[in-house]
């Protein structure tokens, strides 16, 4: 090994945060000696385990138990919280803002390495939808989750609390668009919420809230095969949720949900689920792209055609040596996305040793998904499970994949006391501007509110 080898992970997500923490353990001599540095760049101090994010939208889940805090977890590195804006790797090296640099008013520092690890995940892939990005609701973190529900249990308020009609309309009508497996958990989790919630309204039953799922191709969940797709659908609708197949949002300006089928839905809630592509960052490198702008990788995960350079999960095209057919990828999912840093992480100590390199392989075990309480589809090792067998089965797997003993335990805590009492239904929309009340009585005006509500979260 050569003198301090510099190790610099991008990303402290599925990829980041698992990659460095084998790092830790399969180099813990060499860190002790000094031999290797290993710095973590992260724009959030915390890995969100993204699975459980419908359930701390629907409330059975404290948002503090679904995110990892990563200065706990690497001890060992150091975590740097910020962006990295683009990547020299001819040079070996990194352009980093963060906190202080935007405080400062400097440039974005330079920081050099040795190994690169680009595990910066994906982000939402938007339309150019009109009103989209005025009124869409987001649902990739556990702020956007906490959001929602906040939302969701204000537009209850709102609608309990006038008398025009059309804003009672308005307030009760929920668009979903997207169905892959963020969409239809978060549509499931939140209308079986708002359905238990709905008991507390003198003058709002479930019945009189419209909840829809818009979804451009002709199936739902394709994770877990068309059976189960089909009987997804069956049981949406079954709890009067409108299902539209074929379908796509053209429009939401003036809180006005307008569909290609020309159907339109006044609503104060749009949630935009409708896929992910790959972060900016990688087109911000010189390293070698795919047309669909991921890192074209080798299956031993090292960037195709370039030396110490290494990528895995949503920002890695990686081939699927498991697949029948010749040019597969792997699925950008976290099932791949753990296993692949546990191989990432030898392989980067493999090469450091000068040892030879594993190969990634793993054949696709199936899928799980929550429908709401006590209700899910699954398809684990080609067995098809629905109901209450395929929800056990969710939480079952997920719980195991949670990382560290710690939040394992609170969330199996929270779980069973969730089944011991009564759901929570506070909203608490003063999350969103914890400084507006103040401002008001400071003689302020309140930053973010169109309705002059100090506490609203709308």
């Amino acid at each position: 090994m050569k003198e301090r080898a510099r190790i610099l992970v991008v990303g402290g997500g599925y990829v980041g945060m698992y990659t460095a923490l084998r790092l830790q353990r399969k180099l813990k001599s060499e860190l002790r000696r000094g031999e290797v540095d290993i710095t973590v760049v992260t724009p959030d101090p915390y890995m969100t385990y993204q699975p459980f994010l419908p359930e701390a939208a629907a409330g059975s889940i404290s948002p503090r138990h679904v995110v990892v805090p990563l200065r706990r977890v690497l001890d060992q590195c150091h975590v740097v919280v910020g962006e990295v804006t683009s990547i020299d790797h001819r040079m070996r090296t990194a352009a980093v803002t963060t906190l202080a640099t935007a405080e400062e008013g400097r440039a974005a520092e330079l920081l050099g390495y040795d190994e690169l690890v680009l595990a910066p995940g994906s982000i939402a892939r938007t339309l150019p939808v009109p009103g989209l990005a005025e009124y869409g609701i987001g649902f990739k973190t556990v702020e956007e989750a906490i959001g929602l529900r906040n939302h969701v249990i204000e537009q209850m308020d709102i609608a309990s609390s006038t008398r025009d009609p059309s804003i009672r309309d308005a307030a009760l009508t929920f668009v979903f668009v997207g169905g892959g497996y963020a969409g239809v958990e978060a549509l499931g989790e939140l209308e079986d919420m708002a359905r238990y919630t709905a008991r507390y309204y003198h003058n709002v039953r479930p019945e009189d809230m419209k909840w829809i799922l818009v979804e451009a191709t002709d199936r739902i969940l394709p994770e877990v095969g068309a059976e189960l797709g089909r009987y997804t659908v069956t049981e949406l609708r079954r709890r009067n949720i409108q299902v539209l197949l074929e379908t796509r949002l053209e429009s939401c300006a003036d809180r006005v949900a307008v569909l290609s089928d020309g159907q339109r839905f006044p609503t104060r809630t749009v949630v935009w689920t409708a896929g992910v592509r790959p972060h900016p960052l990688l087109a911000a490198t010189d390293l070698p792209l795919t047309a669909r702008g991921r890192l074209r990788c080798t299956a031993q995960l090292t960037v195709d055609g370039t030396e110490h350079a290494w990528a895995a999960g949503d920002a890695a095209a990686v081939p699927d040596v498991t697949a029948a057919e010749p040019g597969a990828e792997t699925a950008p999912n976290a099932q791949h996305a753990v296993r692949q840093a546990k191989v990432l992480g030898d392989n980067i100590a493999h090469a450091l040793r000068g040892e030879p390199l594993e190969t990634y392989a793993h054949a696709y075990v199936g899928s799980v998904a929550s429908l709401g309480l006590h209700k899910g589809v699954a398809q684990v090792y080609g067995r098809r499970l629905k109901g209450y067998p395929a929800w056990f089965m969710h939480r079952v797997y997920h719980l195991s994949r949670v990382p560290t003993f710690n939040r394992k335990a609170r969330v199996l805590a929270e779980w069973t006391l969730a089944g011991l009492f009564k759901r929570e239904i506070v909203s608490l929309g003063s999350l969103e501007h914890p400084r507006a009340e103040f401002e008001l009585a400071a003689g302020g005006k309140p930053p973010h509110s169109p309705s002059g509500d100090p506490k609203g979260s709308s």
